[in-house]
């Protein structure tokens, strides 16, 4: 376990005392920054846009810079309002009423966003999909949402299983010519245009759906996550302590629509604080990450652990050519950031990167490091005020300190899923544990309420009477000069023997051989803290991983037994 302590960047941030903050918090007092407060009417459309159009000081405010192949979109918060509400003005018109689900299958685009805006003002649950997405991906989907409608490209069409598309009886196309391949095929840019830009935000209890977004479990098919409008909570407190965003704080987070995290901090949580919001819809390049950092003067940005590994891979020079001056904090989600990535970061970057942690059932971010605490490089930092963390054993008993055990959450924070959709048996296993939510997830809590990530809960490794997180082998064999990346299995025998396979890619200048096998092996067998039994390293081109950059063990754990884990990077969060 990292020691060591990294000072606190700003100590003016938006949450100047951490302990104070947790003593003093209430979600009610979080309730008295939204209107509905005051009014009773509550919809996050009107909250995260509307209001801000009161007022002629922010309704020119950029709020949506989209982006892609040179071309740049820009919307302020009355062209957001008004272009969200002609969408809805349609799907109203076309029959969409509250409730219905709807699929957003696009290519990147701003369309996406404003589609977003204009279900959640009518009280439609849209759900975010990514465009690369496969025929049988969408066809589990569909099949479980029925969904009344779908926005697509016609580029996109020929991806959607006839048989699954029962329930759709509208398909809006937002670019022509009409592929005639659906009935109710809508062209959405000739009909846009005579619709009025206002509709006004249907308002709604806070319990009710307002996005639904699938996530992969270990078992069974992808589960549809059902999140609510009173998210909108969880999502302006940690925008203000966790990303420190304010009314002129330029944000980008660089995370695809179908990942939660480019639902909620790539969109709601920065329109919420009345900030921008930058999306950049080109794929990765180094140069085209930092000349956005540039371009769009970026104050936060929050990024991956595997983008930030991607840049260092393309040198520490390349960031000297751009002018990264306005960029003020950066944090990171997705999988453990790792110190040699913090370090990198804070040295060629000059901002230390925050890492923090969530899953797509909790909503919003709920341990996190704060721009106004100190770090320990390899911690995920401390739960947000307002959240309750512990760490459990096997019977739902709280472990003792620097003992490993499975993370839960207190119930009760206000973005928590509120369901999966027609699915309640696996809804149910997250709270097995009276007042808990349990996480899968295997953690360590320090003696200072720091908690640090050691792999989900079917990724432990045990060794006679102890477990072994994957993550700690994997940071011991990175320690080795040649060693890019690493993952960790165990694999067991017949006679019930655990044994560990290290599988990594190696850095340029090295060449995989027999030698490098045994050195590789050898190194990480003398500094592994405890009795490791390691049997094999296998080197490989590239690690399986998702589209976020977690690494996906039971993608080899499951080549390992002979089984099919299908396509690596077409597997979701």
């Amino acid at each position: 376990m990292i020691k060591a302590r990294v000072p606190p960047e700003n100590p003016d941030a938006n949450l100047k005392s951490y302990y104070e903050a947790c003593r003093t918090f209430s979600w009610a007092d979080v309730e008295k920054h939204f209107t509905w407060s005051e009014t009773g009417n509550l919809n996050i459309a009107y909250e995260a846009v509307d209001r801000w159009t009161r007022d002629e000081r922010t309704r020119q405010r950029r709020a949506l810079v989209f982006e892609s192949a040179g071309l740049v979109r820009e919307f302020t918060y009355l062209q957001l309002r008004e272009l969200s509400s002609q969408w809805a003005n349609l799907f109203i018109e076309q029959g969409l009423a509250v409730g219905d689900r709807l699929f957003i299958f696009l290519p990147p685009c701003a369309e996406t966003y404003l589609v977003m805006l204009a279900c959640a003002r009518c009280g439609i649950i849209f759900s975010p999909l990514y465009s690369a997405m496969s025929y049988d991906e969408l066809e589990v989907r569909l099949q479980n949402a029925k969904p009344k409608a779908i926005v697509t490209h016609p580029d996109l069409i020929e991806t959607l299983s006839h048989q699954a598309m029962t329930s759709v009886q509208n398909v809006f196309l937002t670019s022509g010519p009409l592929p005639n391949v659906f009935p109710g095929e809508v062209l959405v840019d000739e009909m846009l245009p005579d619709f009025a830009k206002k509709s006004p935000a249907r308002w709604l209890k806070g319990s009710a759906p307002l996005y639904l977004v699938y996530t992969s479990g270990s078992t069974g098919p992808p589960k549809g996550v059902v999140h609510a409008h009173q998210d909108m909570l969880g999502h302006l407190m940690t925008a203000r302590n966790v990303l420190n965003l304010a009314e002129k704080s330029v944000l980008w987070t660089d995370a695809d629509p179908g990942w939660v995290t480019g639902v909620v901090y790539g969109a709601f949580a920065p329109w919420l604080c009345g900030a921008t919001a930058i999306i950049q819809g080109d794929p990765f390049a180094a140069s085209t990450w930092y000349r956005t950092l540039e371009k769009h003067r970026v104050t936060t940005w929050y990024t991956t652990p595997r983008t930030l590994t991607r840049l260092m891979q393309a040198g520490d020079d390349l960031p000297a050519r751009y002018d990264l001056s306005r960029l003020q904090h950066i944090a990171t989600v997705g999988e453990t950031l790792a110190p040699d990535q913090f370090y990198w970061t804070k040295k060629i970057l000059k901002h230390a990167p925050h890492d923090t942690w969530w899953m797509t059932e909790t909503g919003m971010i709920c341990i996190a490091n704060y721009p106004s605490m100190s770090i320990k490089p390899g911690s995920m930092g401390r739960p947000v005020p307002g959240v309750e963390a512990a760490v459990l054993d096997e019977e739902g008993k709280p472990v003792p300190m620097l003992t490993m055990g499975e993370l839960a959450l207190r119930t009760g924070w206000p973005s928590m899923m509120t369901g999966l959709w027609n699915d309640p048996v696996r809804y149910d296993e997250y709270f097995r544990v009276t007042d808990w939510f349990l996480t899968g997830d295997m953690a360590v809590m320090d003696e200072e309420g720091y908690f640090y990530h050691h792999g989900r809960n079917d990724d432990l490794i045990k060794v006679h009477e102890k477990f072994v997180g994957p993550y700690e082998i994997e940071q011991t064999t990175s320690l080795h000069p040649a060693v890019s990346e690493a993952v960790a299995i165990s694999l067991g025998t017949l006679s019930g023997k655990v044994i560990v396979k290290v599988y990594v890619t190696i850095n340029r200048g090295y060449t995989p051989s027999k030698r490098l096998n045994h050195e590789i092996k050898t190194f990480v067998q003398t500094n592994f803290k405890g009795e490791l039994p390691l049997a094999e390293v296998v080197f490989m081109d590239e690690l399986p991983k998702t589209r976020s950059g977690k690494l996906l063990r039971r993608a080899l754990r499951a080549r390992e037994l002979g089984f099919s884990s299908g396509d690596p990077t077409k597997l979701k969060e």
